[in-house]
C-alpha cells in the first residue's frame, strides 16, 4: 500500500544522470509489482511465455536493471522476509481485494468489454514464490548482489542506505523514510513515464529525490513524531488510518503534542479504530528486524545463464539479449571499464 503523506514532503525533480555512478539499494517486492501491473498487453493481460507462466516481471526487472547498468548505476536489491505480525491484517485485506478485482476483470472478459479489463487487469496482480526464485537467478545472471531481509525490504534497505552501502533507497512507496531511509528515490525509470491507474495510458514522469533531514526540518518533526503522523494516517501495521486525518491535520496534530503521543492518539481516538495499542504499531517500525549479514558484491554479468533463463525457459528473443548484454558491455567499457564497475 505505502504510507501516503508525499504531498506534504518537499520533492526534488533529478535527472537519472544524477545518480550515475552510485549505488542505490532497490526495494525488490514494490519494483517487481510495478513490472507485474504496468508490463501488460492491450487488453490488461500479463505477458506470458507459450506455458503460460507469467514473465512482465522478468521483462521489467531486465529492461529497467540493464539500462540503469548502462548509466553506471550499481543496484543492490533487497527482498522481503517475514512481514510483522501486525501486517497480516494488510495482507488479507490486500488479498480479499484481488479477488474482487479478479471476479470483476472474469466478467468483463466473459462481455468482451476490453475498457472494463484494462480497468481491472492490474489490481489483482500477484508476486509469487516462483516470480521472486526466477527474478533472483536474473539478477545472479546480471551479476547484480541481492539480500533477503529477515522481514521488510524497505527497513532492510533503509538500514542499508544508513550504512553507507548505497546512496538511496529506490521505491515508489515512502515506508522507507520511517524506517530512517536518508533518501529515497522514486520514479528511477530510463524511460520517463508512469502507466496511469485503471488504464493502460502514461503519463510523463522524472525521477524524484526525497531527503529525510530536509523534510524533517522543513515539517519541523522528529523521525519519531514522522512515525506518529504516518500512524495517524495509515500504514500497512494500521491500514486506513483514522478517519478524517490526512497528511496535513496529521502534521498539526504531532506538531501541537510535540512527543506527548499518549495525549494525541486520544485526542484522535485511535482506541475507536484500532484494536492494538498505538504503542504496538509504533514499537513496529522502531525495532524492525534488519540484518548486517550479506554481501553487496556485483560481479561480469553470466550471458549463458541469461539466456537459458530468459530465451531457453520463458521464450525471450535471443537477438535481444545478445544485443542487450553486447550494448552494455560497450557503453560500460566506454564509461569506465568493467573492472572499475565489478569492484
Amino acid at each position: 500500500m505505502g504510507v501516503q503523506i508525499t504531498e506534504i514532503l518537499k520533492r526534488h525533480e533529478i535527472r537519472i544522470e544524477d545518480v550515475e555512478n552510485k549505488t542505490v539499494i532497490v526495494d525488490a517486492p514494490n519494483h517487481l509489482y510495478q513490472f507485474l501491473t504496468t508490463i501488460r498487453a492491450r487488453d490488461g493481460s500479463p505477458f506470458t511465455d507459450s506455458k503460460g507462466r507469467v514473465t512482465s516481471h522478468l521483462i521489467g526487472l531486465f529492461s529497467r536493471s540493464t539500462n540503469l547498468m548502462r548509466h553506471g548505476i550499481r543496484q543492490v536489491y533487497v527482498f522481503d522476509g517475514k512481514p510483522p505480525e501486525l501486517k497480516h491484517k494488510e495482507i488479507e485485506k490486500r488479498k480479499s481485494i484481488k479477488e474482487e478485482a479478479e471476479a470483476e476483470y472474469t466478467k468483463a472478459l466473459k462481455k468482451g468489454d476490453t475498457e472494463l479489463m484494462k480497468k481491472y487487469a492490474g489490481r489483482f496482480s500477484r508476486l509469487t514464490g516462483d516470480m521472486i526464485a526466477e527474478a533472483k537467478r536474473l539478477l545472479e545472471a546480471l551479476g547484480i548482489p541481492y539480500v533477503d531481509a529477515p522481514s521488510e525490504a524497505e527497513a532492510q534497505a533503509a538500514h542499508m542506505a544508513k550504512k553507507g552501502i548505497g546512496y538511496a533507497v529506490a521505491s515508489q512507496d515512502a515506508d522507507s523514510l520511517l524506517f530512517g531511509a536518508p533518501r529515497l528515490l522514486r520514479n528511477l525509470s530510463i524511460t520517463g513515464r508512469r502507466k496511469k491507474a485503471g488504464t493502460l495510458s502514461y503519463a510523463a514522469v522524472h525521477p524524484e529525490l526525497i531527503l529525510l533531514e530536509e523534510n524533517l526540518k522543513e515539517l519541523g518533526i522528529s523521525q519519531k513524531q514522522l512515525i506518529a503522523l504516518c500512524m495517524l494516517v495509515g500504514t500497512d501495521y494500521n491500514p486506513g488510518g483514522i478517519k478524517g486525518i490526512g497528511p496535513k491535520k496529521a502534521l498539526e496534530l504531532v506538531k501541537r503534542h510535540k512527543e506527548d503521543f499518549n495525549t494525541m492518539f486520544k485526542e484522535a481516538k485511535w482506541s475507536e479504530t484500532f484494536e492494538e495499542d498505538w504503542e504496538e504499531v509504533f514499537n513496529t517500525f522502531t525495532n524492525i528486524p534488519v540484518t548486517d549479514k550479506y554481501a553487496a558484491k556485483w560481479s561480469q554479468p553470466d550471458k549463458t545463464q541469461l539466456i537459458a533463463l530468459l530465451c531457453g525457459e520463458h521464450d525471450f528473443a535471443e537477438e535481444r539479449v545478445e544485443t542487450t548484454m553486447t550494448g552494455l558491455a560497450k557503453e560500460q567499457k566506454n564509461q569506465k571499464g568493467l573492472a572499475d564497475f565489478f569492484k
